[in-house]
């Protein structure tokens, strides 16, 4: 059998095992899936592509907060709520990255050990690089790979809250903010990005001395979003929950799916799905392009002198675009360095 034969039989039989729910073979799918390597990535697609038609099935949900909101316990409860129902539960933690190893920093697998046993549950910690967005670069096909899998609620914990967090909500059906009792700060906290697209919030702690401080941040909350988002695109739900005690954690399941009832109703589900979908095309084409443009030889021998030229202001960083995109694809009239 050819070289080549040999890795397509391969990765018929990871995606086999990936689908078989075998937990080992998901965790080497997803490596795969997330590898920078360029040997990896034609092997990493074809993977993705056999395991597309077993996808999609998840009700997918980013998760997000500002430091100490308790994401983690909270998490970890619903997860073990939602496990014990009967559901199958993913959690994507993608955490802060290392710049010496690359590596996840927080590794809140370690804080979710409870959750980490149910064999309904699955953890997968992952580093988010250089993206934004608070996700990984590859979230979504880990999304993918873990609906292949057999779990039907996939979680994503996003790195932290600020303006570029707005990205988790490409990936998922539900965007739910966390935010802690005390909700003035927290209003003024939280970039207004963000909160106008959160799907649902929840004030978390709300137990013991923190019950009544959580009221009022989820009826503070409750106007605010009444101001943010417009009326035609329907209430969105603002609960209270305690990961330390789990009360209403139901409720949020309930509301949950409520929402994803309603949404299918409507058509909203599939729709957002396909804008995502879209979405991801143009991020990997955006991304395959930038990476074949600095890999053409030509550009690669000009960049250094024309970096050099903006960096002096004797050159407009258009103009020396548009000279590297000329060296690339070729242009009559193209701009030479001052």
């Amino acid at each position: 059998m050819s070289e080549r034969g040999e890795q397509r039989s391969t990765i018929e039989a990871l995606a086999e095992q990936v689908r078989r729910g075998d937990r080992r073979a998901l965790a080497r799918a997803i490596t795969l899936l997330e590898s920078t390597r360029d040997p990896d990535r034609l092997e990493a697609e074809a993977l993705q592509q056999k395991l597309l038609p077993a996808s999609g099935g998840a009700v997918r949900l980013a998760i997000s907060g500002p430091p100490g909101v308790g994401k983690s316990t909270f998490i970890e409860t619903f997860g073990l709520h939602l496990a014990a129902r009967g559901h199958r539960v993913a959690v994507l933690a993608i955490d802060p990255s290392s710049r010496i190893s690359g590596g996840s920093i927080l590794g809140d697998k370690t804080r979710m050990v409870e959750l980490g046993r149910h064999p309904n549950a699955y953890i997968r910690p992952s580093p988010a690089g250089a993206t934004l967005g608070g996700v990984a670069r590859r979230t979504r096909e880990a999304i993918l790979a873990c609906e292949a899998g057999g779990f039907d609620v996939v979680l994503v914990e996003t790195v932290g809250v600020g303006q570029s967090e707005t990205a988790a909500a490409d990936l998922v059906d539900i965007f739910l903010l966390l935010v802690q009792p005390g909700g003035g700060d927290d209003l003024q906290g939280i970039k207004r990005g963000i909160v106008e697209l959160a799907d649902m919030l929840a004030v978390t702690k709300s137990d013991g001395d923190l019950e009544a401080v959580a009221k009022r941040t989820a009826a503070e909350y409750q106007s605010a979003m009444r101001l943010l988002r417009p009326a035609a695109e329907g209430a969105v739900p603002v609960l209270q929950c305690s990961g330390l005690t789990g009360e209403g954690i139901p409720e949020l399941w309930a509301a949950v799916e409520r929402l994803q009832r309603e949404r299918k109703a409507n058509g909203a589900w599939a729709s957002r799905r396909a804008a995502q979908s879209k979405r991801w095309l143009w991020s990997e084409l955006s991304e395959s392009l930038l990476a074949a443009l600095t890999g053409h030889p030509e550009v690669a021998a000009r960049l250094p002198a024309l970096e050099a030229a903006v960096e002096a202001g004797r050159m407009t960083p258009s103009a020396a675009a548009r000279e590297l995109l000329a060296s690339a694809f070729g242009g009559a009239g193209k701009p030479r360095i001052p």
